[in-house]
């Protein structure tokens, strides 16, 4: 996900995609407890969406 798009959604999609973002890092994270993880670079990049999505929530909120 690009910072522009995270920028050109609304506040309540940005809720929801961070939202369906957690629930993807939780089941990878029981995959890899569970030894079934296959795509092991899908974390990195959940953990960078999810910095980007609350960043922009954060800056739309002050504003």
């Amino acid at each position: 996900m690009k910072i522009a798009e995270v920028r050109g959604m609304t506040e309540d999609q940005l809720g929801e995609n961070l939202l369906n973002l957690k629930k993807e890092q939780f089941n990878l994270r029981f995959q890899k407890a569970t030894g079934q993880m296959e795509k092991t670079h899908r974390v990195g990049e959940i953990r960078k969406d999810i910095a980007r999505i609350k960043t922009v929530l954060a800056a739309k909120k002050s504003a």
